[in-house]
């Protein structure tokens, strides 16, 4: 099966690091719930509930974490890497913060091939890891650059993503969760949860649905030489209006102007457009995976399928829940009630089957219960 996106996150940005103590605490504790979920509950389980915004939210708390932090993604991650392995819990995790998203690819293939995985396996595996960064990149432009890639992967070559981006301007970073079961394509819909504190008014999402008219007509655009769309780009390279193209969905008087990661893009990237003419893509996750296709590219034909020739465009942020109260304008509805108690509850089962000292055991299930004590407030029921 190809990889399901089952939601995102958006945490306020905070600088620091956790110190080494605390890193310490946070990986034996860890080490503890995960061999417990894994012996109960199997591999696959770990990776649907580091998949779960709101579960892995929790578990970063109670490792040691505030609840809102985007500094739990990177932390909780890091630890996992530096504990997990496939000999002691039959799962393994790459990539990371920064430099290490990069090394990715390296460490999966030595780890991978190391425990005996075939050259294939290895490349679909590669492969997702690619192509699920690039459709946060690319695909989904939401203002927010990715700077964290983490890959768990587990003995049978299941495998997760958790991911991060960050939008400097507006002080939020923005987790995007993928599990690699349940979905057909990379490119269409592959949320099955989104979880944000606020809704951009106007993002480009080229996954939804109701852009499958504009993907279509994307493929057919790459496949024309590049020299035909030289004036189409330079006459919208000169559009402003936000109602020519925004459509009525989108509230354009709280707006202002088109963000600049949502223009048509002053310097178009020429050899990635010839490229795709070369390679003639069959299929829009073809397009995607090419490299050299980045939201430039992704923007630009998208911007004359919608404005050129009338296909239509999703401009809507696919977020749905928060962590905070919402329903208001401007921000999603809260996790439902029933999904943080049922997450809290597996949480509280593991760790009381945790093998740890009584007071790391006491301390951890304290943190919970500040959890399960703090989202009373902020989560309304079903």
């Amino acid at each position: 099966m190809v990889p399901a996106k089952t939601g995102v996150a958006e945490l306020p940005l905070h600088s620091g690091h956790a110190p080494s103590w605390l890193v310490e605490r946070m990986r034996k504790l860890a080490d503890a719930i995960v061999a417990v979920i894994v012996e109960s509950y199997g591999t696959e389980e770990f990776l649907r509930r580091v998949s779960d915004p709101f579960w892995f939210q929790s578990f970063g708390c109670v490792l040691g974490f505030d609840w809102h932090s985007s500094g739990l993604t990177t932390v909780v991650t890091g630890v996992l890497r530096e504990g997990l392995s496939f000999e002691k819990h039959g799962i393994m995790v790459a990539g990371g913060k920064g430099s290490k998203s990069k090394k990715t690819p390296e460490e999966l293939k030595y780890a991978l091939a190391s425990y005996g995985f075939d050259e294939g396996r290895i490349e679909d595996l590669l492969r997702a890891s690619r192509l699920s960064a690039k459709v946060d990149n690319a695909l989904l432009q939401d203002g927010y650059d990715l700077y964290h890639h983490a890959m768990l992967v587990d003995e049978k070559g299941k495998w997760a993503v958790v991911q991060q981006g960050m939008n400097v301007t507006e002080g939020y970073a923005r987790r995007y969760h993928w599990l690699g079961e349940a979905v057909k394509s990379f490119v269409v819909e592959p949320h099955s949860s989104i979880v944000s504190d606020s809704i951009s008014y106007v993002v480009l999402n080229m996954t939804s649905r109701r852009s499958e008219g504009a993907r279509k007509t994307s493929l057919d655009l790459a496949c024309e030489p590049p020299s035909k769309l030289v004036r189409m780009i330079n006459l919208l390279q000169k559009q402003e209006s936000l109602t020519r193209w925004l459509g009525d969905d989108v509230p354009v008087a709280k707006i202002g102007e088109v963000p600049a990661y949502l223009r048509m893009p002053r310097r178009v990237n020429w050899d990635s457009l010839r490229k795709l003419y070369e390679l003639q893509p069959r299929s829009y996750e073809e397009l995607a995976e090419i490299r050299g296709v980045g939201p430039s590219t992704v923007r630009a034909l998208a911007l004359i399928a919608s404005l050129v020739f009338g296909s239509e465009v999703d401009w809507r942020d696919p977020v749905k829940y928060s962590f905070a109260v919402g329903g208001k304008d401007g921000v999603p509805y809260p996790v439902s009630r029933r999904t943080m108690d049922e997450a809290t509850k597996f949480l509280k089962e593991m760790l009381e089957a945790a093998e740890l000292e009584r007071e790391a055991k006491l301390d951890a299930l304290r943190r919970l219960a500040r959890v399960e004590q703090a989202t009373m407030l902020e989560f309304t029921h079903d």
